[in-house]
């Protein structure tokens, strides 16, 4: 799959043979969205605000931790937030399913967990997101983070943000099975903001074409912490010494290899496939070195891993401006929306 998507973002040559099939999907998903935007399939509106983070591309694009950053911003506001997710690799024995940090990952999923190890608020795995939803509701929650999100037209919402790597772009500009793409770029022109994570983001806004104007976003090595007894230490002076094993089970591995490059980690990198399922032989070397890996790596390896597992957590960063349209864009949907007030 990992290949596959690359040679989405690479434009290969092969990829020509497949653009029927990219033109029968694009018209699957458009017959889709006018079914709900005409009525033909419902659309439940929440009685609270839904923010959407999503993407129009497969692979990682950083959207766990904008997530994760909207949360902790709308805390600090007085907000009371929840997270609805499909819960991607987890089976959970019922829906919806309330997760906290200590459920299973098997149920909840790898990324769902990690968000609510991170953020310490409601979060609910379903597929039926509109369900989801009306947990976290019935839980206290007066504003609704829809994770990965954007495809799922049966939850309304009042704010769509769409949030792309900057350095891999849109790819090729074609939808699957031809290139990287969920939907066509004309997607962007409906959504409210368009999230950069890393640099390009003026190229990326005039490549999109309609989108509307784009605000950038860093990944931030926040801390270090140990998986055996969770104790954080700063990203400054790595907790251990010499070269480390790095495992990344994510959609871009070379970006956590990059940043421990950035640290001055030196590492083997051992990439491997998104939400892959870890086990106690894959924590295993026998040179004994430590291992290092990902926040959303590590939920799945906690139950077995050994004294030389770290994790490295990273934070979002959004630009400042970024903050301040969202401050404007909720301030004019609370009237409608909600009764509490929020500083």
């Amino acid at each position: 799959m990992s290949r596959w998507v690359d040679a989405g973002y690479r434009d290969a040559a092969w990829l020509q043979a497949l653009r029927p099939l990219s033109w029968l999907y694009r018209l699957g998903v458009e017959t889709r969205r006018r079914a709900y935007a005409s009525g033909r399939k419902p659309i439940w509106r929440s009685p609270v605000p839904v923010i959407v983070v999503g993407n129009l591309t497969l692979g990682g694009t950083g959207k766990s931790p904008l997530v994760a950053w909207l949360v902790r911003w709308l805390g600090e506001r007085g907000w009371r937030p929840g997270i609805v997710s499909r819960g991607y690799g987890g089976q959970a024995p019922r829906y919806p399913f309330y997760v906290d940090a200590d459920s299973d990952v098997t149920f909840s999923g790898d990324e769902p967990l990690m968000l609510a190890q991170q953020t310490g608020r409601p979060v609910v795995v379903d597929p039926d997101r509109p369900r989801g939803a009306r947990k976290l509701i019935a839980a206290g929650c007066d504003i609704v983070i829809a994770d990965d999100g954007l495809q799922h037209l049966a939850l309304g919402r009042d704010i769509e943000l769409v949030v792309v790597d900057g350095a891999l772009g849109f790819g090729n500009g074609r939808c699957l099975p031809a290139g990287p793409l969920r939907e066509p770029l004309a997607r962007l022109a409906s959504v409210d903001a368009l999230v950069v994570n890393g640099g390009g983001r003026e190229g990326l806004a005039a490549a999109a074409g309609g989108a509307p104007a784009g605000y950038g976003m860093q990944l931030v090595p926040a801390r270090w912490r140990h998986l055996t007894d969770g104790v954080g230490y700063g990203v400054e002076t790595p907790p251990f010494s010499g070269r480390v094993h790095a495992l990344a089970g994510i959609g871009r591995p070379a970006r956590f290899f990059a940043t421990l490059e950035a640290l001055g980690v030196s590492h083997d990198a051992h990439p491997l496939p998104d939400h892959h399922r870890f086990s106690a032989e894959d924590l295993r070397f026998a040179d004994n070195r430590p291992v290092v890996m990902t926040a959303k790596d590590a939920v799945k390896c906690r139950r077995f891993a050994n004294e030389r597992c770290w994790a490295l957590d990273v934070e979002a960063a959004p630009d400042p401006a970024f903050a301040s349209w969202l401050a404007e864009r909720l301030d004019t949907l609370q009237p409608a929306t909600c009764e509490v007030t929020h500083g």
